[in-house]
């Protein structure tokens, strides 16, 4: 599904970006791609024959002429905790769609704020649609669909694949705010490792640690459950460590030094990873919705690895706003339906295991 309405891909230099402006191409789309410098831009523009622009994002009515014509903006340049504000309020102002693959909380909420806004120029605001969180938001609401008066939901993923840059340098910053968790409706801290359970996969058990994922802010737009937690498989190591250093450890990072070295750090050694290993990974999903008396409604996905999940999704997401034009602030599923996810080729989901 191609479409002739123009659109800018911002953050495109980027190891996400650059496989979503890869993807796009692949489905005979031809995106604006823009980012901050220029000389990082230029070179994917020239090698996939479209054309781009660079600006910053210090100035909401520079940003709002920069993205002057387009219908959409797709913005993949994080942490988003720090850049999705501005963009969100240009696109606010031109009228413009608005998408990222955020995963943080924060970022999730402030954009889910902004529905009346979004309503009143007509246009839609989705964060989320990428690895976070179209799957995850599609298994909470295909499960909760199920049980129209569940009060709690759980929520857990396994990932095979290594973090790009990017996505490391969120996970630094989502680290010195701690543990959350959300309990008849409101946000709460919980301890850091406190919560470690089995959680059977499609294909195994595997041992997981509750973490603060964004659908504590999605799956509760979504369903309107109050009671959620959100679980990521780890090596049992790594979840035992956490009860001992987790707690130390966020606090640490909310020192500006350490934190300022360890996304240095980040820059200089982590990379993405690469097609080959992309290719081989498996991505799994598992939630289950449960009302007051016990009753519960379980789903699993297995699907593509995280980053081409993001790439596919993101782009079908793209076309699936410039052909229905979605108006409000909207999570993924609420604005495609639990069965988005399964447009996705390599998807499958399963009722009972």
């Amino acid at each position: 599904m191609t479409t002739s309405r123009p659109w800018l891909l911002y953050g495109a230099n980027g190891y996400t970006g650059q496989l979503v402006a890869e993807e796009a191409c692949r489905r005979g789309h031809r995106p604006i791609l823009a980012g901050r410098s220029a000389d990082k831009v230029r070179p994917l523009a020239e090698r996939l024959g479209l054309s781009w622009a660079a600006f910053g994002l210090d100035d909401i009515s520079a940003i709002a002429v920069a993205i002057a014509g387009v219908d959409l903006v797709f913005h993949a340049a994080g942490p988003f905790i720090h850049t999705s504000e501005p963009m969100v309020t240009a696109c606010i102002v031109r009228g413009a769609h608005y998408v990222d693959v955020t995963g943080e909380i924060p970022v999730f909420a402030r954009t889910l704020d902004r529905d009346a806004e979004a309503k009143r120029r007509g246009v839609c605001l989705i964060s989320g649609v990428g690895f976070d969180v179209i799957p995850t938001d599609c298994l909470a609401k295909h499960v909760a669909d199920q049980l129209p008066d569940a009060r709690y939901l759980e929520i857990a993923f396994a990932s095979q694949s290594k973090a790009s840059v990017g996505t490391t340098k969120t996970m630094i910053e989502m680290m010195q705010r701690g543990n959350f968790a959300r309990r008849e409706g409101a946000l709460v801290r919980i301890p850091v490792g406190g919560d470690v359970r089995q959680i059977r996969f499609s294909d195994q058990e595997r041992t997981a640690a509750a973490i603060p994922w964004g659908d504590l802010e999605t799956a509760y737009k979504t369903t309107g459950i109050p009671n959620i937690t959100t679980y990521a498989a780890l090596p049992p190591a790594v979840a035992r460590a956490l009860r001992f250093v987790g707690p130390s450890f966020a606090g640490v990072m909310k020192n500006d030094r350490v934190r300022g070295a360890a996304l240095k750090w980040v820059e200089q050694r982590v990379h993405g990873p690469a097609e080959a290993d992309r290719q081989k990974a498996r991505s799994f999903i598992y939630a289950c919705a449960k009302n007051p008396e016990g009753k519960a409604v379980e789903g699993w996905l297995e699907t593509v690895e995280g980053y081409d999940l993001t790439a596919a999704g993101g782009v079908r997401a793209v076309e699936r706003i410039l052909a229905e034009n979605p108006v409000g602030a909207l999570t993924p599923a609420l604005a495609f339906g639990a069965d988005f996810v399964l447009s996705i080729e390599g998807t499958k989901r399963f009722d009972s295991i």
